[in-house]
């Protein structure tokens, strides 16, 4: 990376610590990143069996105050947010009339202290500008509602792992067993505002912190400390691509774009389609009718070759019927891993070839997720 390269990114609140712990730093959706502290595979592991802290704080935080906000949000997403509880988060899309993804995003619903309600919607780094010019295009149709964007006033912590749970309760002024899968509240940490959601994206248990930029050290300091005794290992990107993966969650630019609806992607989950309207609702319920054209699978390469993004899936004829769009080696399973866009036609197959760098491997179809943590009565 030239220094010119270098001086054009943006930096977290936390860019200081990262160097200081030796962070390898790499360019990416406009900041400079930690993508691993010394080993991708131990930070993985870590999350895996302990827990692992992620700076997260080049995603966009978008802010929604005012009369008008759930329906301006309900014309924006895919999913239903005028009934969206205060807690409430939900996973959802924002989609151009076509129904191509614009982004994949989370909303919450939230309430301050002193009985304020707003809406958070947290989008891709690499999408926020796009995504907030495409809000600013709806909202001469809400005049009542005031839209900022928070993210260079705040920074975003994710803690994952099976001993997230237990280290939280030591930070917080309530027990954060409280909140359940997709809930979120606003809380503090040492008498500083804090947003704890138990979301996540790594398939583990955990959760995610909205903290006030100046805040952002001292926070994550409280989180490494609490969890020292546990083996809490701060995580970069790196893990958290690995992570993601072997979840089978989808990662915007790889299994997501604005050629794929959400259908095809296998997130209809994700779109309340009946008695409502949205962005992209009428192309995305034709394109539901009909059928999708491709569908995104899972592939377990042979050997120890991974099979990486672009490679061309191969069909039982030779020809070639799709694309991977993401994959690597598991660190919990031994053995590469893909996610693949194919076509519909032969996405009930079993057995495919993979051209990897000119020279063809065998995959075998498998059911997404690669990975599925065992669950817990918390």
């Amino acid at each position: 990376m030239s220094q010119a390269e270098a001086s054009s990114l943006a930096h977290t609140p936390l860019d200081r610590w990262h160097r200081d712990a030796g962070a390898k730093m790499v360019p990416f959706a406009g900041y400079e990143m930690p993508i691993e502290y010394g080993s991708i595979v131990d930070e993985h592991q870590a999350c895996r069996t302990k827990a692992a802290l992620f700076d997260v704080s080049h995603m966009g935080r978008l802010r929604f105050d005012g009369d008008g906000a759930a329906e301006l949000l309900d014309r924006l997403l895919t999913r239903r947010v005028i009934d969206l509880p205060v807690g409430g988060v939900r996973y959802a899309m924002v989609c151009n009339q076509d129904g191509g993804i614009l982004d994949d995003v989370l909303v919450s619903h939230l309430k301050t202290p002193s009985d304020q309600y707003y809406y958070l919607l947290v989008v891709n780094a690499s999408n926020r500008q796009k995504i907030v010019e495409w809000i600013k295009q709806q909202l001469d149709d809400f005049p009542t509602v005031t839209f900022t964007d928070r993210t260079e006033l705040t920074a975003m912590i994710a803690v994952q792992g099976p001993l997230a749970m237990e280290t939280c309760r030591k930070l917080f002024s309530f027990d954060p067993a409280r909140l359940k899968y997709y809930q979120a509240t606003i809380t503090d940490q040492f008498s500083k505002p804090a947003i704890v959601s138990r979301t996540g994206y790594t398939g583990e248990d955990g959760f995610e912190l909205v903290v006030r930029a100046e805040e952002a050290n001292r926070i994550w300091e409280n989180i490494m400390l609490a969890g020292r005794d546990a083996g809490f290992a701060p995580a970069g990107l790196g893990a958290r691509d690995t992570l993601r993966m072997e979840a089978a969650m989808p990662l915007y630019g790889h299994e997501l774009n604005e050629s794929t609806d959400p259908i095809s992607a296998g997130l209809s989950f994700a779109c309340n389609l009946n008695d409502r309207d949205f962005l992209g609702r009428d192309a995305i319920a034709k394109i539901k009718t009909a059928g999708p054209k491709r569908r995104r699978v899972g592939l377990l390469p042979e050997g120890r070759r991974p099979a990486r993004e672009g490679c061309d899936v191969i069909g039982a004829d030779g020809k070639v019927v799709g694309t991977i769009t993401s994959g690597g080696p598991s660190p919990t399973l031994g053995k590469p891993i893909a996610m693949a866009m194919v076509d519909v036609e032969v996405a009930d197959q079993t057995e495919f070839e993979i051209d990897i760098r000119g020279k063809r491997s065998a995959a075998v179809a498998t059911k997404l997720p690669f990975y599925r943590r065992a669950k817990t009565d918390s």
